[in-house]
């Protein structure tokens, strides 16, 4: 059962990793897109904090969770998003599905590795206007695409209470974006596409540290350091004389490539440090806070202005309860109860004409429930976000957005033989 679950989950993966649209934010027009949650919906649900050594799930977020596994695990999950964006003046929705993340863990003893794909950045936009001028200019502009990693980390047991982890990424994926443009009363009209095409290597380092306090409860503390790194972009830019037809398409009369420079991104070092209190199998509450350096990074293009990045910091609150992860006589007792918040500075400052500068912000509440498979190990887990992000001032845009994630959570004890067939 385990084994077809994986093929078609992989083929499913495959398939839509490079044509989903994993926002629908305007914002995303800058750097390489808005930078996506590295975890499972389980961290998710609990406000995005990383600090609990689970031995059955996979934790993304800190490669020294890999060795407090127990069980092999198979791990993918996804998320139906729909947004709401204003303006002073207008609004508008926008709905999306994307596949979040698709990964296997294996525990070796005191070693445990995992390896998978997860997006690591999102394009997605769609905006046009018409100006209130003597000719009317109509404009279009449109993006799509992002980065998407594959990775592969290890994580060793030093002692019995302290784990230590590292893992590397291969970044890869393309970015498109476009603007059309036609002024009333002339025959022609022009679009302008920009492609990117990114690779890079980074790397994460972890530590996570569990200690025993009296007979029942335990002490948890994690902590993660990604070094800063470079992304390679491959830039292209073609402008075209076009015309819509009678049957409202677009007809490209004339075609000029236009010589642009490559450029190179750096992605920003980032510090995380948590630490939670509670009861395995019970309950636990936990804090994180998250620390970016967000003010090396640019954008794809040397001639896109209008915004910069500052260094940001994201703050984590969540936790977990479990009525009776044992009872026999119900199963709502084994449900997995989670919740948390966050808020945090993305890192983001937009500069509009005529307005002070304006930092973006994100805020969001979490609530998620983890749902046991038969008699199995194994777990699908549901969580609810609800956030805001930006503001409607200044000329801006505010998102107040919902996203519904499910996640499938495989465990079992692979690899090992059998006495009898």
């Amino acid at each position: 059962m385990i084994k077809k679950f994986i093929v078609s989950f992989c083929l499913l993966f495959s398939l839509a990793i490079f044509a989903q649209e994993g926002t629908s934010s305007p914002y995303s027009f800058y750097g390489i897109g808005d930078i996506k949650f590295k975890g499972n919906i389980e961290n998710r649900s609990m406000g995005g904090i990383s600090v609990l050594p689970d031995s059955i799930h996979l934790n993304l977020q800190n490669p020294a969770h890999f060795a407090t596994l127990k069980l092999t695990s198979f791990a993918i999950g996804g998320t139906y998003g729909n947004t709401k964006l204003n303006t002073e003046s207008a609004e508008s929705k926008a709905k999306r599905v994307a596949l979040d993340y698709l990964a296997i863990g294996v525990p070796i003893g005191k070693l445990g590795f995992a390896f998978g794909l997860v997006p690591y950045s999102s394009v997605g936009y769609k905006l046009q206007k018409l100006s209130s001028d003597a000719n009317p200019i109509f404009s279009r502009y449109t993006g799509l695409g992002g980065v998407n990693r594959v990775f592969f980390g290890l994580g060793y047991q030093i002692t019995k209470k302290l784990n230590f982890g590292a893992d590397v990424q291969y970044n890869f994926g393309t970015i498109k974006t476009e603007n059309l443009r036609f002024q009333e009363g002339l025959q022609y009209g022009t679009r302008e596409k920009n492609t990117s095409d990114i690779q890079g290597v980074n790397f994460d380092l972890g530590l996570s540290y569990q200690t025993k306090i009296g007979k029942k409860h335990s002490f948890f503390s994690s902590m993660t350091y990604t070094p800063e790194a470079k992304l390679k972009l491959d830039n292209a830019r073609v402008i075209e004389i076009v015309q819509f037809t009678s049957a409202g398409t677009i007809k490209v009369i004339e075609t000029n490539t236009i010589p642009v420079n490559n450029t190179t991104i750096k992605l920003p070092s980032k510090f995380s440090f948590g630490s939670g209190f509670g009861q395995l199998k019970k309950w636990m509450v936990g804090a994180e806070v998250t620390l970016l350096n967000n003010s090396v990074v640019t954008n794809r293009f040397v001639d896109i202005d209008g915004a910069k990045f500052e260094n940001s910091v994201r703050y984590s609150l969540g936790g977990f309860f479990i009525p009776n992860y044992n009872s026999y006589s119900s199963y709502w007792k084994k449900i997995v109860y989670r919740g948390g918040i966050r808020y945090e500075n993305t890192g983001l400052v937009i500069q509009n004409p005529g307005y002070p500068e304006k930092s973006i912000t994100d805020f969001a509440a979490n609530v998620g429930f983890g749902f046991p498979v038969g008699g199995t190990f194994s777990n699908i887990n549901v969580g609810l976000e609800v956030g805001k992000r930006g503001t409607k001032f200044a000329n801006l845009v505010e998102e107040n957005y919902i996203n519904l994630s499910v996640g499938l959570s495989f465990s079992d004890r692979w690899f090992i033989k059998r006495k009898y067939d």
